[in-house]
């Protein structure tokens, strides 16, 4: 169980990370994680809600990985229709998985020349392990921290042709 004191050690310890007033972290100048404003009346203005942030995502097919993944933790609303980001329940999510995540996230908005001097991890950015014996293949996102697996042979298709996947989860 992660709380906004574990959020702030991880988003501080990556590298010319700012925190700016309201619990947002930004590097650059570019927010990468940040309070959920919570609509709780229609007629009145959102409010800050101290259990869930906002994190920044590479794209879509993150964005969808992170939100199939765990509903109880990741989530979105309406107003993040279109938006590469995701919401993130903090008391729910595991501490490496929020590292992960956070990481990711700063990864997305901070140059190639910072983000060079992070560990790249066990294998290079857009590494795949597609060989003749393989039945999966492993891609890096590319922000570069969370990996996706994708097996092949399950999202069921009209198309006997198409591309299948048993299943994307984080590992």
């Amino acid at each position: 169980m992660a709380t906004q004191a574990d959020v702030r050690r991880i988003a501080m310890a990556l590298p010319e990370t700012e925190e700016r007033p309201g619990f947002v972290f930004s590097v650059a100048g570019k927010g990468f994680a940040w309070p959920w404003l919570e609509r709780l009346d229609p007629k009145r203005a959102r409010v800050p809600n101290p259990d869930v942030i906002g994190v920044r995502v590479a794209n879509e097919l993150e964005k969808q990985a992170l939100l199939s993944l765990d509903p109880s933790v990741f989530f979105t609303e309406p107003h993040y229709n279109g938006y590469p980001a995701v919401l993130v329940r903090i008391p729910a999510i595991e501490l490496d998985m929020l590292e992960r995540v956070l990481t990711d996230a700063w990864l997305t908005r901070a140059s190639k020349q910072l983000a060079a001097t992070l560990d790249p991890g066990p294998a290079p950015v857009g590494a795949i392990d597609s060989g003749p014996n393989s039945d999966h293949a492993h891609t890096k996102s590319s922000a570069g921290a969370i990996w996706l697996q994708m097996q092949s042979s399950s999202c069921s298709s009209a198309d006997p042709a198409a591309p299948r996947f048993d299943n994307v989860r984080l590992v």
